[in-house]
């Protein structure tokens, strides 16, 4: 995670009195930088930490972690980071003397992960919709909306026949609730569709993350499938709604 630093970028170095939860992408082979690291494996760097260029690399907000790194040829992880802290003003990437992958995750936590540390550090959430940046629009109701239009915010509903939609950039719209509708319009951003028979759309360079559910007793169900892709206005189109089935994606109304 390596960029370009000014002065302006560095906060003061800190050292937390606990560990902190945060999120680290890494190649295929779970390196970063050359380096590799394991599950479960604590590191200590040796030398002095520098945000953007020295030190052990992570975010708070997983969804920041595709600021620096490329969906399709990543891993992800849930890290413990401790020790001497320092911060960037830009986002939520922190840089740490010592970290701990706690476990290796999917797109669909890191999503879930975006989504709660959202709803956990906003100031002011509205009941159905919101414009301001970073914030949260949160529904459990049945035939529900919920809806953001800031930068990095989410729009979550667990109900079902519900819509979550976002057009901020760098968004989550997630839907649980069976039978609903995930919409993203913001660059970067998920629709994530969770719940049985979700459907999920999005402007071009945006992500899908679908569920696909078997039902194998009545009223029984387990996931079959989740998988992601990025609308690419040829094989994935912009604006129309797709559903995972037999392990493809489909267009449905």
């Amino acid at each position: 995670m390596k960029t370009k630093t000014t002065k302006k970028e560095i906060e003061l170095e800190k050292i937390p009195q606990k560990k902190i939860i945060s999120y680290k992408a890494l190649d295929k082979d779970l390196k970063c930088c050359g380096e590799q690291f394991e599950v479960g494996k604590p590191k200590i760097y040796e030398g002095q930490i520098k945000i953007c260029n020295s030190g052990y690399h992570s975010c708070l907000y997983g969804l920041d972690v595709l600021t620096y790194y490329n969906i399709i040829e990543s891993r992800f992880a849930e890290c413990e980071i401790s020790g001497k802290i320092q911060t960037h003003s830009g986002d939520t990437k922190q840089c740490s003397k010592n970290i701990n992958l706690i476990k290796e995750i999917g797109i669909t936590e890191l999503v879930n992960a975006s989504v709660n540390y959202i709803l956990s550090n906003i100031q002011d959430t509205k009941k159905e919709s919101n414009t301001g940046d970073k914030s949260a629009a949160t529904n459990t109701g049945a035939q529900s909306a919920a809806t953001n239009t800031g930068y990095k915010s989410a729009a979550t509903n667990t109900g079902d026949y519900s819509a979550a939609t976002n057009t901020g950039a760098q968004s989550a719209a997630t839907n649980t609730g069976d039978y609903s509708a995930a919409t993203v319009e913001g660059k970067e951003s998920i629709a994530c569709g969770l719940g049985i028979e979700n459907k999920a759309k999005g402007k071009k360079g945006c992500w899908l993350v679908l569920t696909e559910w078997e039902q194998y007793k009545e009223s029984n169900w387990h996931i079959k499938s989740v998988k992601s892709v990025i609308v690419d206005g040829k094989k994935i189109k912009e604006n129309v709604f797709y559903q995972l089935k037999n392990g493809k994606f489909v267009e449905v109304e």
